[in-house]
């Protein structure tokens, strides 16, 4: 076991074949004026893959991104890439951030400052973190799984190890999608170290124990039926990452406007952008997490925990539910999201904020609403 620095690695060789790639694309032929109604729109991809090819300067993102300081950490042969800022202020409390997909660790870069430094922006030093924000395995710098069984158990595992060589013997943790499922395992495998956690999204594969013919309330029976047509309508790319996602992987892996597209149809569905991505994120920044995944090689391992959580999804027993405090922060463009009687079944909910607007990608969408949903819920746990 181990923590070294961690450089982010430049290649202009990558880079080069990254744009001969782009210049040698073969489009698709969209449908006679259609836009995102079949997926990705043509004219949208076709646009940032000309400015990823033309503009984009991958370069000068790993400047930006290495501002932060990054580490390895090993474990058992496994190595986890993460960002390890210090708080300021007089008992930073130590907090773990765990993403998504098809998100990265580059969706918390904006939150990371409001959170260790909570002054420098308006708030009260007291309510400062050491923010810990790894890579999930399978993503970014982090290494590939090359044996079953990572699953968010793993992972909440791994967070755990980590924490603790880092000198943090309790400490809360954050998360939205795959997140929210760590972030879930760690308040109910690992509670003696817990102080909270707070979610931005309920994991897909969460269910309560249920006696046998429960009474659900009139809003849970409506949210099944919700959450069903929702995976009909749109959860075909989810199906895919938990079925076969070796699959998808060939193509992903080996174009990138293919890559793009997949990607960024959903920072498009799923981000409160009102159907216009740029209102919400610039080109550069949906960039910089494509190329992640270009440069890594990793979609195909992003993927492989959607296939492992389909063999251990998020059921609980019966006795089993998450005891430590739980904060809820509801964005309006999440969805499917269960209603407050679901979570409760399962959760320790202290807090239960309705947020008035962002998305899916909340610490990147609206970092300043989420951050000051986080000081106000962990101000009382400290």
């Amino acid at each position: 076991m181990g923590v070294e620095p961690f450089a982010i690695p430049y290649s202009q060789a990558a880079v080069d074949d990254l744009r001969s790639r782009l210049a040698r694309t073969r489009w698709p032929d969209p449908a006679a004026g259609s836009g995102w109604e079949y997926g990705a729109a043509l004219a949208f991809v076709r646009e940032i893959c000309r400015y990823w090819q033309d503009q984009f300067d991958w370069k000068a993102q790993i400047a930006r991104i290495s501002a932060f300081h990054h580490y390895r950490y090993t474990a058992d042969g496994f190595g986890i890439h993460f960002i390890h800022e210090r708080g300021k202020g007089p008992a930073p409390l130590p907090l773990v951030l765990t993403h998504g997909w098809p998100g990265s660790f580059l969706e918390m870069l904006k939150i990371i400052p409001l959170l260790t430094d909570p002054a420098g922006h308006g708030g009260d030093p007291a309510d400062s973190f050491d923010v810990v924000v790894p890579s999930l395995p399978g993503y970014g710098f982090s290494d590939r799984p090359q044996t079953p069984s990572m699953n968010s158990f793993r992972i909440a595992e791994l967070w755990t190890h980590l924490m603790h060589d880092l000198g943090y013997r309790r400490f809360g943790a954050q998360g939205g999608d795959i997140g929210a499922s760590v972030t879930t395992v760690l308040g109910l495998r690992h509670a003696e170290c817990i102080t909270g956690i707070h979610l931005n999204y309920i994991p897909g594969s969460y269910r309560p124990f249920l006696q046998a013919e429960p009474t659900l309330a009139p809003v849970e029976i409506a949210f099944s039926a919700d959450a069903e047509r929702w995976y009909s309508e749109s959860g075909g790319y989810a199906h895919l990452q938990r079925t076969t996602p070796l699959t998808a992987a060939y193509g992903l892996n080996d174009s990138p406007a293919g890559l793009a597209a997949w990607i960024l149809e959903k920072f498009h569905d799923w981000s409160d952008c009102s159907g216009d991505l740029e209102r919400r994120f610039t080109k550069d920044e949906l960039l910089s997490n494509v190329t992640l995944y270009w440069m890594t090689e990793t979609i195909h391992s992003s993927f492989r925990w959607y296939y492992e959580t389909r063999l251990a999804p998020l059921q609980f027993k019966e006795g089993e539910r998450v005891g430590v405090p739980c904060a809820i922060a509801r964005f309006p463009k999440e969805a499917p999201f269960p209603p407050r009687e679901w979570i409760e079944r399962g959760y320790n909910i202290q807090r239960w904020t309705e947020m008035p607007r962002g998305g899916h990608f909340a610490a990147a969408e609206e970092p300043e609403l989420l951050a000051e949903d986080m000081r106000a819920f962990f101000r009382g746990l400290r």
